[in-house]
């Protein structure tokens, strides 16, 4: 059965939250919102301003997890501060998921490469997600979107270690690559099955540079904006996303489409549709 992937061409923070409501789904309880705060120095992440309509919208707490290599967000306290220099602590309420104490271990039994995923303990106090992704390239994934987000988003900073060491913390840089992609699928599994149907989507495609916004030194958006996209489907949507750069006029997917290639950015795709929890075939549902 394919999944439904609703895009309009349109980009605009009220566009967002209308493209939300098109789902038809009510995120029950306390509702996480997982985005990328941006490390510092990053000029394309998605700013507080463009989020703000549906994060009210659903009167969700921004949730975040810190990183495992070093920047402005590798600490609590740094990270802290990036939220409030960026804008985030202005708007809305900020939780640090792994800020202190022991992480919560999510179980993958039927995990390709991990069986376990390390993710901040706070995110026990949420009874939904929503998932706001901007898709964009990544140096090493080859793409940011939905997956992402619940894999290496989600995981604290010893998860995210151990996702990109496949299994092994100390290979954080040096796993073997196609291990560590399908470690994200592993582990954004299981994230999946921890809200279950309590979990909605939406994907931005606007400033896709190649790099991420983890990034402090990114290069420029190398080609132009696309739309929103929103979906019940973390893999439907991260689907979606790619073939709309394949299928774009402007020389400057060229670019972008190299680097995902030459990570094997697909692979995530491919591993995470092999687990089950959720489809690669979709109806695109074009709106004004």
């Amino acid at each position: 059965m394919k999944a439904k992937v609703y895009f309009t061409r349109t980009i605009t923070p009220e566009k967002v939250l209308e493209m939300y409501r098109m789902l038809g789904c009510t995120l029950p309880g306390r509702v996480a919102v997982k985005l990328h705060s941006g490390e510092v120095g990053n000029q394309n992440f998605l700013r507080p301003e463009f989020w703000k309509p549906v994060i009210e919208a659903v009167n969700g707490t921004v949730v975040e997890c810190n990183t495992a290599y070093e920047g402005q967000r590798d600490s609590t306290e740094k990270h802290k501060k990036t939220m409030e220099k960026h804008g985030w602590s202005r708007y809305f309420t900020v939780d640090i998921l792994d800020a202190e104490g022991p992480d919560l271990e999510l179980e993958i039994p039927n995990g390709k490469v991990i069986r376990k995923n390390f993710v901040g303990k706070d995110i026990r106090n949420y009874d939904s997600m929503l998932v706001l992704s901007h898709f964009k390239g990544h140096p090493m994934g080859g793409y940011g979107g939905a997956l992402k987000q619940l894999s290496i988003g989600v995981a604290s900073s010893y998860g995210k270690a151990y996702i990109h060491g496949a299994g092994e913390p100390d290979k954080l840089w040096t796993a073997d690559h196609d291990l560590f992609l399908e470690s994200m699928a592993d582990a954004a599994g299981s994230v999946v099955e921890y809200f279950k149907d309590r979990i909605a989507y939406v994907n931005v495609m606007k400033n896709m540079s190649v790099d991420c916004d983890c990034c402090a030194v990114a290069e420029d958006p190398c080609m132009q904006d696309i739309g929103v996209l929103v979906s019940l489907d973390p893999i439907a949507i991260d689907q979606a996303c790619l073939d709309l750069v394949y299928a774009s006029d402007d020389p400057g997917k060229a670019h972008l489409i190299e680097r995902i290639e030459s990570r094997n950015g697909v692979h995530t795709i491919e591993a995470a549709a092999k687990l089950g929890y959720g489809t690669r075939e979709y109806e695109l549902i074009e709106v004004e």
